[in-house]
């Protein structure tokens, strides 16, 4: 499936995407659907902070996206960025988040990125296990720091070094 930068024209897949993760699993750790002018500002403050946000199609539209952000405002977090990969129900176990995944890692380098950080859901071992053949390796896991579907989640922290080109050692 190509991949390839999202634009305005995406966002009400996007938003159908996002809203399908958080009415049917605990990826997304919130309650409410979001709106498309929530996916708007998140889009546009995205690409003023000149990172991506990709999307892949196949025949039915926009079967997947993914992104990265700042870890922590502070400075000294600079230098490493969080990610999100969310795919369309019926366009999973096709390979398509660790495509999407990987195409981060090249504009993350670019941006002199050193570390990029994957929190997932710790019960989500799919997407740990997705992770780990993409090189993350596992770092923390805080326990019963989310709360969904009447229980408490636990959130596992996975990294990669990217070895950004001129990123400080």
């Amino acid at each position: 499936m190509p991949i390839r930068p999202a634009t305005d024209a995406d966002l009400p897949a996007i938003t159908a995407i996002f809203n399908a993760v958080i009415a049917t699993s605990t990826a997304i750790y919130a309650d409410d659907p979001f709106t498309l002018d929530d996916r708007r500002a998140w889009f546009v403050q995205r690409r003023d902070a000149g990172y991506p946000v990709l999307v892949a199609e196949d025949g039915e539209g926009v079967a997947g996206l993914a992104s990265f952000g700042d870890f922590r405002p502070w400075p000294g977090f600079r230098h490493t960025v969080e990610h999100s990969v969310h795919v369309r129900a019926d366009a999973r176990g096709r390979g398509l988040g660790s495509a999407l995944v990987g195409a981060l890692f090249d504009p993350a380098r670019r941006l002199g990125k050193h570390v990029m950080i994957a929190g997932i859901d710790a019960a989500n071992a799919g997407s740990i296990r997705m992770h780990e053949r993409l090189g993350f390796q596992r770092g923390a896991v805080l326990r019963e720091v989310g709360r969904k579907f009447g229980r408490w989640l636990d959130l596992e922290f996975l990294q990669k070094t990217l070895d950004a080109p001129g990123s400080p050692r």
